[in-house]
């Protein structure tokens, strides 16, 4: 029954329209599980053929990117002040060294942060409000964002791939691997993102 279910979930033309939402959401609120339904569709893309890989990355791709956009664009236009939890003087020290390197190694701290949940908000805000050049800002985001989108479903789409017993077994598998990949980025490159505040 379940079988059932995930095959008519790939086979749904809404399928992508839902991960690009959920993609979308994911770069305001974390808990928006916008990389488990890449993660997803892209297991399924290997277990029923459907929705297409190609598409998956695509759409993801592109949710991700807007949604990064979106919170640069905030960032330029409304600043860093309103939100109460920036104003806290360690979170002010850390998004000041990260204003600092955004200005010198754009690529390194966009691309950082767009595999770190936690970072991805408060990085893109500052890009916008520390005025990184919007053409360079989006050429990177853009970049970042599509490395991003291959990475979450080849994840999904190799773990089906290689673990036997149904689309249930490789979705569920295929989720776990990318959680547990993804706690190990986020302590690798974490630090690197948003330095200690003293």
């Amino acid at each position: 029954m379940i079988d059932d279910l995930l095959a008519g979930i790939s086979e749904n033309p809404w399928s992508l329209a839902v991960m690009a939402a959920l993609v979308l959401g994911d770069a305001f609120l974390v808990v928006v599980p916008g990389e488990v339904a890449v993660t997803a569709l892209g297991a399924l893309a290997v277990v029923h053929g459907a929705p297409p890989l190609l598409a998956v990355i695509a759409v993801a791709t592109i949710a991700a990117l807007a949604g990064d956009t979106l919170c640069y664009l905030i960032g330029r236009t409304i600043g860093l002040e309103r939100w109460r939890w920036m104003r806290a003087r360690r979170v002010r020290a850390a998004l000041g060294a990260v204003g600092d390197r955004l200005q010198r190694r754009t690529a390194v701290v966009l691309f950082t942060a767009r595999f770190v949940p936690f970072a991805r908000l408060a990085v893109n805000l500052t890009a916008g409000a520390s005025r990184v050049p919007a053409p360079r800002y989006l050429l990177v985001a853009a970049l970042a964002a599509l490395g991003w989108a291959v990475y979450q479903s080849l994840v999904g789409a190799v773990v089906a791939a290689l673990v036997p017993g149904g689309p249930v077994v490789a979705v569920v598998v295929s989720i776990v691997v990318a959680l547990v990949l993804g706690l190990l980025i986020d302590r690798l490159l974490g630090r690197k993102t948003l330095p200690p505040a003293e």
